[in-house]
């Protein structure tokens, strides 16, 4: 049994008991932990050169440690605005209780939001106001179902929305202006398709929010100064990586170092046990740190499946058995549900050159919107879904069957779209 077919039987093991989570009664960090780091050994010990593998790993370091420290900064700001109540600002603005309505204003808000931050930390501040609008867990779940699908169909269609996006712009394939005019028309079609799909299971609206009492409250000032500054900073990241072309963590870091900075001189009057209930170290506490840890164990199987060339003679062989780019870039879709998107777009950018496929050609974009809609289809298909499951505790199974088919419809609609507006000379 080849070396390669060993790994992925250890990542389908892994997989299934992400996926079966709750009847084994294993945490999905565990599982992900285990599986990362035993396709990693097992790619050492089963390979000639094993001071070889061990530089491969640590070529990938920087980009799992760069995601890591981005979600965990973005977490530790969203966390600060939260204990300064500053969502209320927002939530307060929010007027109708009517399920149906709320549905489409969060949707919409959620898709324009992402491609101005990025999806991930959209959906992590989105999910923070569902908390404070929403209390029936069961409701709950399938808004950030949808916020699953808004972030990565707003991030789609923007330079700075979507990491792989963001690596097709960053790599020449595509520019700023052809990409959100080609792509977002069908994003919203990904993104109107499953809302249209999903408002007919709401019916009336829902109850006010019982006000929670917090150990000390935020004056209408640190409110207004907490949730301004918080998404002052979330904004400022793609600026800063525009300006200074830094990796996105550390403008992530920077806005949270400034942040942390004018909170502690707005507080530091304060008698130090209101002060923490204000402070970094408070909001660390906070955070989820198992889905810290299961980003890793996802980032670091899929980065070793990568290492091993097998997504790659995945791609291949996909180009040398179906041969039709629009049916391959629509399976790449699907594929990013399962296998991290990022790999899969890095694979397309070795297969086909610029030369072929010169810089804004139509299956750049197709390869923009596919795989970054795709991933919603399964809540671990993007980092959007990774991040939701792990702060609302989805169920893998559950969002499978509650979201992957609107999801899937959306998709597919969305591509149909973007191929029928191709045809036509309109994208």
């Amino acid at each position: 049994m080849s070396l390669e077919i060993i790994l992925g039987i250890i990542f389908i093991i892994g997989y299934a008991m992400i996926i079966f989570e709750h009847p084994l009664k294993i945490d999905k960090a565990a599982a992900a932990l285990l599986t990362g780091v035993l396709i990693w050994a097992g790619f050492v010990m089963g390979s000639p050169d094993g001071h070889e593998i061990v530089e491969k790993f640590t070529h990938h370091i920087p980009d799992i440690a760069g995601i890591l420290l981005f979600l965990i900064g973005a977490m530790t700001i969203v966390e600060l605005i939260d204990l300064h109540q500053g969502f209320d600002i927002v939530v307060n603005k929010i007027t109708t209780r009517n399920k149906r309505k709320l549905l489409w204003i969060l949707g919409f808000l959620t898709f324009f939001l992402s491609a101005v931050l990025d999806n991930l930390t959209t959906a992590i501040v989105m999910i923070s106001l569902l908390r404070k609008i929403i209390k029936d867990k069961e409701e709950k779940m399938l808004f950030a179902g949808i916020v699953i699908i808004a972030a990565n169909a707003g991030g789609a269609w923007s330079p700075i929305g979507d990491i792989t996006t963001t690596m097709l712009w960053i790599g020449g394939q595509i520019t700023t202006m052809p990409i959100m005019m080609g792509v977002i028309i069908p994003s919203l079609v990904c993104l109107v398709v499953p809302i249209f799909a999903i408002t007919f299971q709401f019916k009336g609206e829902f109850p006010v929010m019982e006000k929670v009492h917090t150990a000390s409250n935020a004056t209408s000032t640190e409110k207004i100064a907490a949730l301004s500054l918080g998404l002052g900073a979330l904004i400022f990241v793609p600026i800063f990586k525009s300006i200074t072309h830094l990796p996105p963590f550390m403008g992530m870091l920077l806005g949270l170092g400034i942040m942390w900075m004018v909170l502690d001189l707005i507080h530091k009057d304060k008698e130090p046990d209101d002060k923490h209930n204000f402070s970094v170290n408070k909001a660390l506490t906070k955070i989820d740190v198992p889905s810290v840890l299961f980003f890793f164990g996802i980032l670091s199987a899929i980065a070793g499946l990568e290492s091993i060339g097998l997504l790659e003679k995945i791609a291949k062989a996909m180009d040398d058995t179906i041969g039709n780019n629009d049916i391959i870039v629509y399976c790449i879709g699907l594929l990013s549900a399962i296998i991290d998107n990022v790999p899969l777009v890095a694979a397309t950018q070795g297969m086909y050159s610029l030369t072929d496929f010169p810089v804004d050609h139509e299956m750049w974009h197709f390869i923009a919107f596919c795989a970054g809609t795709g991933g919603s289809i399964l809540i671990i298909g993007s980092a959007a879904g990774v991040a939701v499951m792990g702060l609302e505790k989805i169920d893998f199974i559950w969002y499978a069957k509650k979201i992957g088919w609107l999801a899937f419809l959306g998709y597919t609609a969305g591509a149909i779209v973007h191929l029928a507006l191709l045809k036509a000379g309109i994208a």
